[in-house]
């Protein structure tokens, strides 16, 4: 019991210093789901209530990127772009479909991401993992970044998604120079 108690608490430890590592930080903010952090750049995040949209602001974000589907449940979008108008935040929905995302979504987060109003960012789709696969593309396309630091950075945000990784995996060795 000891030693399964021991290897849980350094999976946890480890798994905390992977993400200090990374210079993520997780937060807990009502009406949002999975909020992760790279300073104060950007946010990724899962669901998000229209509620929670003028926290969002407050926390200094300049935008709101929506990568829902607009059929997806719980995706409220209406609302959450008035709530991001009514706050006098940037809202932009760019739907990508987490089994089957296409290579034009990443292409119009990449010129959403690249214009000064832009950022600071608060990225979300249902549970972090579009908005995480779609940051790491950025990290190395427009940053430059190594690609395991990126992935890295990536998984410490909270990209789980097979499916989405080897697409970002992809997109990324057809885009970069």
């Amino acid at each position: 019991m000891k030693r399964v108690l021991l290897s849980f608490a350094l999976t946890v430890l480890g798994a905390s210093v992977a993400a200090a590592q990374a210079g993520v930080t997780k937060d807990k903010v009502e009406g949002i789901t999975n909020l992760s952090r790279v300073g104060t750049t950007v946010a990724c995040a899962g669901a998000v209530t229209p509620a929670a949209v003028a926290g969002i602001k407050k926390m200094g974000f300049a935008s709101i990127i929506n990568l829902r589907m607009p059929n997806e449940p719980g995706n409220d979008l209406a609302a959450e772009e008035a709530a991001a108008k009514a706050a006098g935040i940037k809202f932009v929905n760019i739907p990508m479909n987490s089994t089957m995302p296409e290579a034009a979504s990443a292409d119009r987060f990449l010129r959403v991401i690249a214009e000064p109003s832009s950022e600071p960012a608060f990225i979300h789709c249902a549970s972090g993992n579009r908005a995480s696969a779609v940051w790491l593309i950025k990290r190395v396309v427009i940053d430059k970044w190594d690609l395991a630091k990126a992935q890295e950075e990536a998984t410490a945000l909270g990209l789980t998604s097979p499916v989405l990784k080897q697409f970002a995996a992809d997109y990324i060795q057809a885009h970069s120079k």
